[in-house]
């Protein structure tokens, strides 16, 4: 008594899942005697309308498209129909045409709270087909629609594992992970989610700033790195250069030439006449120096030896 009262609760809860399944050998058999008389009665009013009724009867789907043909409200054997032309009976066939295309929707701006406790905003582009037609139109209502919310609720879910740093680095592997988990949960409906793209993430305008702030503050930091690397590099080329000018006189001679001939780039008169305006201007107060050897003074500075 016990194992057949077991065997009649697990009948009854595998009989949902068969009646999603949709096993059609018995499809015929189920009508009753109401429906075979209905049945009877459209072909024969079929045959007595004809060929008015041949327009009604036939029936084209693009090759896009597929038919799913209800009779009597139960799923006709044979799956969807299609694409090309395919028969109904008017008075107790209905049948709903599936575009197999590939669709997209946006999901809108969802307001996310992130690992780290940020405050961003997210949206996403999903783009998805109708692999079974037949599971599609029985095993849900809207499968577009069912398809959207749920991606709504799995881009909250799976952005809230991730911090804000992620979510700008790693879009590719989240619109990955994202494409995984839409794709195992609308399985069940015969919809296959061939993509997901993240499009955008803002953030709060204070956020902004304060990140902005951030990589000015960077950005100077390097400045000043590379300056002072810069410095380091040219006061160890002027030691060297002075070491080597230390060895050779001549080469401080060179270097005196080299100084005035980069001061008076302007030659001849016009550089006499350009000092003595820099000299007697009123309106600039200026300091002019001339480098000027000591060496050629060194003659002149030796004093006489002492007489005995």
């Amino acid at each position: 008594m016990n194992k057949s009262r077991e065997t009649r609760v697990a009948s009854k809860k595998t009989e949902p899942r068969n009646r999603l399944n949709i096993v059609p050998a018995n499809i015929q058999n189920e009508f009753g005697v109401c429906g075979w008389i209905l049945t009877i009665l459209s072909y024969l009013l079929i045959f007595v309308t004809l060929p008015i009724s041949a327009c009604m009867c036939i029936k084209v789907v693009q090759e896009y498209e597929r038919a799913v043909i209800f009779r009597l409200g139960r799923l006709m054997p044979g799956g969807a129909k299609g694409p090309g032309i395919f028969f109904i009976v008017p008075c107790i066939d209905t049948y709903r045409k599936v575009d197999l295309r590939v669709l997209s929707f946006e999901v809108p701006p969802q307001e996310i709270l992130s690992k780290d406790s940020v405050t961003v905003a997210v949206d996403a582009v999903v783009y998805f087909r109708i692999s079974n037609a037949t599971i599609s139109v029985t095993n849900v209502e809207d499968a577009a629609r069912s398809t959207k919310l749920l991606a709504q609720t799995t881009l909250r879910n799976i952005l809230g594992t991730k911090t804000l740093a992620e979510m700008l680095s790693d879009r590719e592997a989240i619109s990955h992970q994202m494409q995984n988990t839409l794709d195992e949960a609308t399985e069940p409906w015969g919809v296959k989610v061939e993509r997901v793209e993240v499009k955008d993430v803002r953030l709060p305008v204070q956020l902004q700033r304060a990140m902005a702030a951030e990589a000015e503050a960077a950005r100077e930091a390097r400045a000043k790195v590379i300056v002072a690397e810069g410095e380091q590099k040219a006061s160890r080329a002027l030691k060297e250069a002075a070491e080597v000018i230390a060895e050779s006189p001549s080469a401080l001679q060179l270097r005196y030439l080299q100084t005035l001939n980069s001061i008076s780039d302007i030659k001849g008169t016009y550089f006499v006449q350009k000092i003595i305006n820099y000299i007697y201007s009123a309106e600039k107060n200026s300091t002019i120096i001339f480098p000027f050897p000591i060496d050629l003074l060194s003659t002149f500075l030796q004093r006489p030896a002492a007489k005995v």
